[in-house]
């Protein structure tokens, strides 16, 4: 009776280890992926078929944003030169007089709407600065003249 004890109590023991072993495994591959997608400073935007990649500015609130991803985001249309999206967290801030804003700029505004520029133009308006897409050509036909869905998601380095 006392081998029978000791080998259910040394199997559940190592059952549990087995099971603490997979969780802590799991724990750190998914803080390493996280940790890759919050140190790239590349954001892959989709909109429809067209793939747009941005870089992004090193600063908080796109540490925060990149937290975030991946996102979907209906994007509401305003002033026939922008994109916008009220996120579901409010993000740090720091922001900037603008001057010109330029097609492809991706900004915060207040705390928590997310803005893509398809279109460059002068502005007195007040914006955290996110980003800006590399190569924007092509991204006013893309977005469209009313609402779009855009899928945004951290682009993996290549090294």
């Amino acid at each position: 009776m006392k081998y029978l004890f000791l080998a259910m109590f040394t199997l559940v023991f190592n059952s549990h280890n087995k099971n603490i072993l997979v969780q802590n495994s799991f724990a750190n591959w998914r803080n390493a992926n996280l940790n890759d997608k919050i140190k790239s400073n590349k954001m892959k935007l989709k909109i429809g078929s067209d793939i747009f990649i941005a870089t992004l500015y090193d600063n908080e609130t796109t540490v925060a944003l990149k937290a975030m991803l991946p996102l979907t985001l209906n994007m509401t249309e305003l002033n026939g030169n922008e994109k916008y999206n009220q996120l579901s967290a409010d993000l740090p801030t720091s922001t900037a007089g603008i001057g010109t804003i330029r097609e492809g700029d991706l900004m915060l505004w207040g705390a928590n709407t997310f803005v893509l520029f398809y279109k460059t133009f002068k502005t007195t308006y007040r914006y955290t600065r996110l980003g800006h897409i590399d190569n924007p050509r092509g991204l006013a036909s893309a977005v469209g003249s009313g609402s779009v869905t855009i899928f945004l998601s951290a682009e993996q380095k290549t090294e």
